[in-house]
């Protein structure tokens, strides 16, 4: 039986294991659930709303020549997908949005899914990330990294006027807030300066004026954050952060996976983690006339997939949604509150920029860069360090 025509049913008791018995909380994208009849329930709704990337066949030449499935090479590129889906849920329908089966797609639903369709004119295509992942030294068919399809997607992400999200990856295990608050509200500085310069005037109204123009003063973040746990198993004094990771109301998951496959996690129950699997080649997908999709195949409709955490690759990228400056606010607060937690920090926040991180004869810097670019186009240099997930 084809995949794509697999019902939630004829799975369910079929070849996918169910959840376990047990008493520990499921936690899926930042919300916490029990495993009781009634909420089980609710769990596979919340897991079957996931927008679910597998790989596909059959869709336009990439490039016009090249392939037409992305069958063993894209699995990390579908990943990439899935965790961005999952930010513009957030941004246009909300965290607590549900699919329903046979249910008329709403608008914003409807765009979102458009995004990723697999042709060339969609945003986040198979087609845009493996062109974009040619200047980032991918060749088209050729796997990526954690570190690559973040940097891939914070390039694609500036032509989706749509969502006008903030897309920053962060380098070196290093999160800095003023990058972020300067990247969401990019009228901060012009203001500040306008502000100064206007008080030596005697006058700040011209200053006010600027910044009423623009009612966005905070644009939606997507953070994802490149890490590698360990060598070449995951060092077992992170687990607890990456478990408080996905607890955070903020989380978009985790991409990464084991080796010789890439998965999306979305959640954990006890010491296992909770994953959709992009290894299923499904037929593509045409919209119709009217704009609707055929949206099915789009959605896991069986229970998902589990491993224990100890078997993670130590690569992985960790994302995070923040709609509003209170939510980042709130993030922080959450962040800082890990290091009194058991286990290792995965990653340090800092206010600004070290002045460690920032040395222009080792990065030959340019002045056509800002220094974020600057030091991810130098840490990319190295993405092979992450790439050691191999299809």
């Amino acid at each position: 039986m084809d995949a794509a025509t697999l019902t939630y049913d004829t799975l369910r008791f079929g070849e996918f294991e169910d959840f376990p018995e047990t008493s520990e909380p499921v936690w899926i994208l930042g919300k916490q659930d029990v495993l009781c009849f009634t909420e089980k329930e609710d769990i596979l709704s919340d897991i079957t709303s996931r927008l679910w990337f597998t790989y596909r066949k059959n869709f336009q030449p990439i490039g016009g020549t090249g392939p037409t499935s992305d069958n063993g090479w894209g699995c990390m590129l579908r990943c990439g997908q899935m965790i961005l889906a999952e930010a513009l849920i957030r941004r246009h329908l909300t965290r607590d949005w549900r699919w329903l089966r046979g249910e008329r797609q709403k608008e914003g639903y409807i765009s979102i899914l458009h995004a990723f369709i697999d042709k060339k004119d969609s945003y986040y295509s198979i087609h845009q990330i493996a062109q974009m992942g040619v200047g980032e030294g991918k060749s088209i068919g050729q796997w990526y990294g954690p570190n690559t399809v973040a940097q891939v997607l914070k390039k694609l992400a500036v032509f989706d006027t749509w969502s006008r999200l903030a897309v920053h990856v962060a380098m070196d295990n290093t999160v800095v807030i003023e990058e972020i608050k300067r990247l969401c509200m990019p009228w901060l500085d012009f203001e500040r300066g306008a502000c100064a310069s206007q008080e030596v005037n005697g006058c700040l109204e011209g200053a006010c004026a600027l910044v009423e123009e623009d009612p966005v003063l905070w644009k939606p973040l997507v953070l994802l954050i490149p890490l590698r746990l360990g060598l070449s198993d995951i060092n077992e004094a992170y687990i607890e952060t990456l478990k408080q990771c996905f607890m955070m109301p903020q989380s978009l998951g985790v991409i990464g996976g084991k080796p010789n496959s890439a998965h999306y996690f979305i959640g954990f129950v006890g010491q296992e983690l909770i994953y959709l699997d992009p290894h299923t080649t499904q037929s593509a997908v045409e919209p119709c006339e009217n704009g609707q999709v055929q949206d099915d195949s789009y959605h896991c409709q069986h229970p998902p997939c589990r491993m224990h955490i100890c078997e993670l690759d130590p690569s992985i990228a960790a994302g995070f949604f923040c709609l509003t400056e209170d939510d980042f606010d709130d993030w922080c607060v959450h962040v800082r509150k890990l290091s009194s937690c058991r286990g290792l920090p995965m990653f340090e926040l800092v206010d600004s920029q070290p002045s460690h991180l920032i040395n222009t004869e080792v990065l030959n810097l340019t002045p056509d860069f800002s220094d974020s670019d600057r030091l991810e186009r130098f840490f990319d240099s190295e993405d092979e360090e992450f790439e050691i997930l191999s299809l």
